[in-house]
């Protein structure tokens, strides 16, 4: 068809323009290669610890927002979650801290899409687990409790 769609139906939708592209691909933490020793890490075989930071990786810290409210709502809570951390190091004269997650648990994918795009690159992404700390919920209410309240050290290691 000249001008326009033509469906598996038969009906036509004319258009002035049609755009055949879907080309979003997904970059996990921009592209940053990551490494730990002089060795690399590869980021699939990592597991989000409350979504912002990785196990077995000291010290860095992300933002995964909510895939059904304002991403904006979860980076507020990733932040303050952040500064609490910083500040019990501080306070007690640590240097590093490291997501521990337990190697007997189960793991998924880190966002919960099914949408092209997310399946074709998912595999490049950090992991989630099936519990809390390792569970990414979507429910701003229940995080924000979880936020308030955790226990900042749970499956953390220190180092001084």
């Amino acid at each position: 068809m000249e001008h326009g769609i033509a469906l598996e139906s038969g009906d036509e939708i004319h258009a002035d323009v049609v755009v055949s592209a879907t080309g979003l691909s997904l970059v996990p933490l921009g592209a940053i290669r990551l490494s730990m020793g002089g060795e690399a890490i590869d980021l699939a075989d990592t597991t989000a610890y409350r979504g912002l930071m990785l196990s077995g990786v000291p010290n860095l810290a992300f933002c995964v927002g909510y895939t059904n409210a304002s991403w904006t709502l979860r980076a507020d809570l990733s932040s303050r979650y952040v500064v609490r951390l910083l500040r019990h190091l501080r306070r007690h004269g640590l240097k590093t801290a490291m997501p521990a997650f337990p190697r007997e648990s189960a793991r998924s994918p880190l966002l919960g899409l099914t949408s092209t795009y997310v399946q074709r690159d998912g595999h490049l992404f950090p992991r989630q687990g099936e519990r809390d700390p390792w569970a990414i919920t979507d429910n701003y209410v229940i995080d924000r409790m979880r936020f308030a309240f955790l226990d900042i050290g749970k499956e953390m290691v220190f180092g001084g």
